[in-house]
């Protein structure tokens, strides 16, 4: 309840944890958590967890004093020398550490919390903001700090909303669409079909093309009680991101293709607008770069 809330809020307030690095080195009982409690990619072995914390990783956590060996959240980031569009190298296990005298990108990939019990308290957005720091120090030549992140709504939010965004359509893309799915004029379920196989759709596929139409639309225009429906979004953009980038098949995964049709979305945090981005997202605008923009239905 409220009463409840108020006070996990003030027995954990952000003033009262510590941030920790997570590494290799940690105990193994700790890093056993990051995988019981890695909510975004599964950890699938002792392997997987390794390559998160290898040299050109970096995971931390936010920790209670009462609670010294629990992390109450934590994030793993990736440090690159590009904004990252798929999730798929940096999980891949057998991949070299990248050189971290030529990273100029931030990438946060995952950000997980532990305790259910604490749903209603927000860690994330001083998480973020302690890891930017914390980076910053260093990695002085960092200059990007972006998220690799799911779409988790998209594509049961797409199933009830097909119609409506089909009927927005031009008479020309209507009729590409149409053709491409082999009905004229195409319905949901049509569209819907062909979407199944988004995986082997190629570049240049108006049923790929509305695919990225509606996904743009369900991040930056789709509102409920004037904010974004997707919890990502909500949670990046309250914080200060913008939408800066949509990746196609950058999670091919069963869960990304069950959640996205494999789609994922950069989140740009440009530490020089955070509070500019913060002020329009409050006033219900949301921020967004132009190639975003430009796929607006």
């Amino acid at each position: 309840d409220v009463e409840m809330e108020y006070m996990f809020s003030t027995w954990f307030d952000v003033g009262f944890l510590d941030l920790r690095r997570i590494s290799w080195d940690s105990p193994a009982s700790l890093i056993e958590k990051l995988i019981k409690y890695e909510a975004v990619h599964d950890i699938k072995s002792w392997a997987d967890v390794k390559n998160r914390l290898d040299s050109d990783r970096r995971c931390y956590g936010f920790f209670h004093p009462r609670l010294p060996d629990v992390p109450l959240i934590f994030v793993e980031v990736a440090l690159v020398d590009a904004m990252a569009s798929s999730i798929m190298p940096l999980l891949d296990e057998s991949a070299d550490a990248s050189d971290l005298n030529k990273a100029t990108t931030a990438i946060f990939y995952s950000i997980s919390n532990t305790q259910v019990g604490l749903r209603g308290v927000s860690f994330g957005d001083s998480l973020i903001k302690r890891v930017v720091e914390t980076l910053k120090d260093e990695f002085p030549k960092l200059k990007a700090f972006a998220t690799l992140s799911p779409i988790p709504g998209f594509r049961s939010w797409l199933a009830k909303n097909a119609a409506g965004l089909l009927e927005q359509l031009g008479d020309k893309e209507r009729t590409a669409l149409g053709r491409a799915v082999g009905y004229e004029p195409p319905g949901a379920g049509h569209f819907l079909s062909a979407a199944e196989g988004a995986l082997a759709l190629p570049d240049k596929s108006p049923v790929r093309l509305m695919l990225l139409h509606c996904a743009a639309h369900y991040l930056g225009q789709a509102s409920s009680d004037g904010k974004p429906v997707d919890p990502v979004a909500r949670f990046h953009l309250g914080n200060g991101a913008r939408i800066e980038r949509l990746n196609w098949a950058a999670d091919p995964s069963p869960k990304g293709l069950k959640q996205s049709y494999g789609l994922m979305v950069n989140y740009l945090y440009d530490l020089k607008r955070l509070d500019k981005y913060r002020d329009q997202f409050a006033q219900g605008k949301i921020p967004a770069s132009g190639s975003i923009e430009d796929l607006y239905i």
